[in-house]
């Protein structure tokens, strides 16, 4: 996944938004052929406790996007060409993304899972954009802040 701190985000589908956020996270999430339910819940509650943003009394890194002094928000946005490589040649090479039935469904779960671990339910909180369809997806970074998260780095 591709975190990105933001002052605002939005993603579009057919000229009309389908989701928006103010400060908080966009995180573009791809999902590997290879990614289980463990790997999804993960990435799930990494995202939520990346501390990426100043606390209250200014110190830089001390809070996460759920840090409850703060009205930040998660929009989620699929994206399978994050699995793209070029090895190849110069098309992507794109059979490393899961393919969308089971992508769908192990996003689904990966949603889920982030609304049940925001503390207190996430309500309002977690935002995404449409699985599948041809997004456009804007945003002003914020910093700009930009990290990778991969399921395949994390210590057993």
């Amino acid at each position: 996944a591709v975190v990105q701190r933001v002052q605002r985000a939005s993603v579009d589908v057919d000229g009309a938004t389908v989701s928006s956020i103010g400060p908080g996270l966009l995180v573009l999430v791809g999902i590997h052929a290879e990614d289980t339910l463990e790997d999804a819940k993960w990435l799930a509650g990494k995202v939520l406790k990346v501390r990426c943003f100043e606390n209250a009394e200014g110190k830089s890194w001390a809070d996460d996007v759920c840090a409850s002094t703060s009205p930040r928000q998660v929009l989620f946005v699929s994206q399978f060409t994050l699995h793209g490589s070029f090895a190849g040649g110069n098309k992507p090479d794109l059979h490393n993304a899961m393919p969308p039935g089971p992508a769908k469904a192990l996003y689904d779960r990966f949603l889920e899972h982030a609304r049940s671990a925001w503390p207190g339910g996430g309500d309002g909180k977690i935002h995404d954009g449409v699985f599948g369809a041809s997004m456009a997806v804007s945003l002003v970074n914020d910093g700009p802040v930009t990290f990778v998260l991969d399921s395949r780095d994390r210590k057993a």
